[in-house]
């Protein structure tokens, strides 16, 4: 049998820690073809480059036995690259990250590691996200490990549903905690609550910073955020559909559609 052709992509850039990490465990289960930004991309969401120009660079990082290519674009971009260009046939999976930083609850849509995973979903390949509560650079990722060997080979096994992909986050455990095991969840309710720190440059311009803080809505048991909060690895599945289904009624009743 083929071994199994898995295209890996990012958003924190084609040289972080995470995706490294990735590439070396899914070099374990196929043939690995690395499709990812040349620098960080990180809150890109589902952009993509149409007023201007893409770069791609066949390029080595290590010596691994992977296929490496850089682009001058966004994560989307990068599938988009690998569908269409690169890749002579349908990649069996499309893995993202692994993320320095959570895309959890309402992170998910502003994620470009996500949005990758999404856009593997959309061209019908089974797609995972993978991401660690831990912004750092030096991230220990060796935790994280058995998670997504067990969850890459679940699906390699038993595809995903049409359309669907899967945001799998993994917490950031203190010195004596381990993890619990994984939980299949919802996204939480949750949202930034932003504030724009408004000051002067040199020139006497005005400019803006972005801040805020994370707040979570939800008291519900079933979320991704309960999970990451007891330990668990939580697995949302996640579709591109958008349609509010259950409003269609309501705007049914509430416009005159005749």
């Amino acid at each position: 049998m083929k071994k199994p052709l898995i295209l890996v992509i990012n958003d924190d850039g084609i040289s972080a820690p995470g995706i490294r990490k990735l590439i070396e465990i899914m070099n374990d289960f196929g043939k690995v073809v690395v499709v990812a930004p040349e620098g960080p991309q990180s809150g890109m969401g589902h952009a993509i480059t149409i007023n201007a120009t893409l770069r791609c660079d066949k390029v080595t990082m290590d010596d691994g036995p992977q296929i490496e290519y850089a682009v001058s674009g966004t994560p989307v971009d990068c599938v988009k690259l690998a569908v269409n260009q690169i890749l002579d046939r349908k990649p069996d999976l499309c893995v993202s990250g692994i993320n320095h930083g959570s895309n959890s609850s309402i992170n998910v849509i502003y994620s470009g590691t996500m949005s990758a995973a999404v856009e593997g979903a959309l061209e019908g390949i089974p797609s995972i996200g993978f991401s660690l509560l831990d912004f750092s650079h030096d991230a220990d990722f060796s935790e994280s490990e058995q998670y997504i060997r067990k969850i890459t080979q679940s699906v390699l096994e038993h595809k995903l549903p049409e359309g669907v992909c899967l945001n799998v986050n993994i917490p950031k455990t203190k010195e004596n905690e381990k993890i619990k095991g994984i939980k299949i969840c919802r996204q939480a309710k949750a949202n930034w609550e932003e504030e724009f720190d408004e000051r002067k440059d040199p020139n006497g311009r005005t400019y803006y910073w972005l801040t805020g803080k994370f707040v979570n809505y939800d008291k519900g048991d079933d979320t991704d955020e309960r999970a990451l909060e007891n330990h668990f690895v939580s697995v949302v599945p996640v579709q591109y559909d958008v349609t509010a289904h259950h409003a269609i009624s309501t705007l049914n009743n509430m416009i005159d559609n005749g």
